[in-house]
């Protein structure tokens, strides 16, 4: 492990979004309180000070002035937000004119979501590749076209630049920063300080197949949940499954097509590994038992359903996610 403290100024506007800020501030605070000494020396920067109003209204507090003579620079500057539109904002503005003299000597320049904004008008993101939040890729790009914009995961990490998707990412890539500096250990002890349920690589989309399918459930697909859970540890072939909802096995295959962009094999499967999940958090049944209970057949097969759905084995997510 590295014995060298990093000094991380986080700058921040009015309006920024709150987890911009402590998303990232809390995976080096809790890296700290990881490997046991200051890791992260990490202090906060705005346009004035000492408070400063966020997006939805929620104030924070010990925030200090850019500072117009710096003695030592931040080993990591790290933009928490900014603003998409043109001309930015003063306070902004601001930091563009600061970054412009100082980014040179700071090894290590983060954006979080918007943030990517401000390092763009700085002339930070020429030549390189760089991302932001999903809504204002297409604005980035018009604004910069010197910069190589790319809708290739949650974040992006080209040489000494950081940018990340919207909001939460900021978590995820500050976990990457954490064990690039100290190993994946301390990253995963981190991840699991911070209860999170998956710990996302830099290659994920910024939302998923699943929170696709789920904006666009309709009813039908509760009755059908519903059937399954009642039935979970029997047989439950399309052909019975059809018969309960009063539909033929072609219509109900075509259904769930359309719908949920799953087969009706899937959905059972989804739903018992569901029931898999809940059981292991909040009960202590074996997992042989689990697996009996809702139709999974034996051990080995629900392991490698939850390796491919979680990234983890039933042991491991237990560990992790049960409820005392």
């Amino acid at each position: 492990m590295r014995r060298s403290r990093k000094r991380v100024w986080f700058f921040v506007a009015p309006g920024a979004e709150l987890l911009d800020i402590t998303g990232p501030w809390e995976v080096l605070q809790h890296a700290n309180d990881v490997v046991g000494r200051t890791a992260y020396e990490v202090e906060l920067f705005g346009p004035g000070g000492p408070e400063l109003r966020t997006r939805h209204g929620l104030v924070i507090a010990g925030v200090q002035p850019l500072p117009s003579k710096v003695r030592r620079l931040p080993e990591v500057a790290v933009i928490a937000g900014g603003s998409p539109a043109t001309p930015l904002p003063e306070a902004e503005e601001r930091l563009v004119r600061w970054l412009r003299q100082h980014h040179r000597r700071i090894p290590t320049l983060v954006s979080i979501c918007t943030g990517a904004f401000v390092l763009g008008e700085a002339g930070i993101l020429d030549g390189r590749r760089a991302t932001t939040h999903w809504r204002f890729l297409d604005e980035l790009r018009t604004r910069f076209p010197a910069a190589k914009v790319v809708d290739e995961g949650i974040f992006v990490h080209e040489g000494g630049l950081w940018t990340s998707a919207g909001i939460t990412a900021g978590i995820d890539l500050t976990l990457a920063l954490v064990e690039a500096d100290h190993g994946h250990a301390v990253a995963m002890a981190v991840a699991k300080a911070l209860v999170l349920f998956l710990r996302r690589s830099g290659s994920q989309a910024q939302f998923s197949s699943t929170l696709r399918r789920q904006e666009r459930i309709p009813s039908k697909r509760h009755d059908i949940d519903a059937f399954v859970l009642e039935h979970l540890d029997e047989p439950l072939p399309v052909e019975r499954l059809a018969d309960a909802n009063g539909m033929s096995p072609r219509t109900l295959s075509r259904w769930c097509r359309t719908h949920l962009d799953e087969s009706p094999a899937d959905l059972v499967r989804r739903v018992r590994v569901d029931e898999a999940r809940r059981l292991l958090e909040e009960t202590d049944l074996p997992i042989k038992d689990i697996s009996a209970r809702t139709g999974l057949g034996d051990v080995s097969t629900m392991w490698r359903l939850f390796v491919q759905h979680f990234g983890v084995t039933p042991t491991e997510y237990r560990g992790r996610f049960a409820v005392a």
